[in-house]
């Protein structure tokens, strides 16, 4: 259940082979600036290298008031809107929305993913049609600066990464200002409600209601 292939369809991403090389998600962090390096010096001619090692796809709209970090890749017909910050090592994929005031740092974004309003994703990846609601956020260092575990019904799993935010399974559903705690995975197809704290694994088609309680959707 927490695997790749459990999370995600490999399908609607640039890093589809760079993933199939790793049994969880979180595995990949540590490589996302390389792959893009890799990706960017081999994509096709709709993509223009607009600064140095940031690649955007001709048909994607770029605010004038973003700031693109290297290295980075955008992709066909995403929006990047006004006074949002790629700090870098992001490959956002296509038909993707990052919105206004949206900080990236160390992501993979699928296809689809829409992250439009005020959100912090950081050393996380986010599966095709993921969505965040306004103000939702990533943390990804625990207050106490030791190393990310995954909590689990059968035990913790050690990751050995000190920066780990969130990986949110296809069409995971993320209510508005919620905080996704350090090693949070979410399954396919997930809903979080509003205003929740997140910590651990939540199971796919689940809902993660007030007070941490998970039902199954009917």
């Amino acid at each position: 259940m927490l695997t790749i292939h459990d999370l995600f369809d490999l399908n609607h991403t640039l890093a589809a082979d760079y993933l199939a090389g790793f049994t969880h998600p979180w595995e990949a962090l540590k490589g996302i600036k390389d792959l893009i390096l890799t990706l960017g010096g081999s994509l096709p001619e709709e993509y223009t290298e607009v600064s140095p090692q940031v690649w955007v796809h001709r048909t994607a709209i770029i605010a004038p008031s973003a700031y693109l970090g290297a290295p980075c890749i955008i992709g066909p017909e995403t929006e990047v809107r006004h006074c949002a910050f790629i700090r870098g090592s992001a490959l956002i994929g296509a038909g993707c929305v990052v919105g206004n005031s949206v900080e990236l740092k160390n992501v993979i974004l699928f296809d689809k993913v829409q992250v439009p309003h005020f959100n912090y994703v950081g050393d996380s990846i986010l599966g095709y049609k993921a969505h965040m609601g306004a103000g939702s956020i990533t943390s990804n260092v625990k207050s106490d600066r030791t190393l990310v575990c995954v909590s689990t019904p059968g035990g913790k799993l050690p990751t050995g990464l000190k920066k780990f935010g969130a990986m949110l399974g296809d069409h995971a559903e993320i209510g508005c200002n919620s905080v996704l705690n350090p090693g949070t995975v979410i399954g396919r197809r997930t809903n979080v409600y509003p205003l929740s704290s997140v910590r651990g694994f939540v199971p796919a088609d689940s809902i993660f209601k007030t007070g941490g309680v998970i039902v199954n959707k009917e």
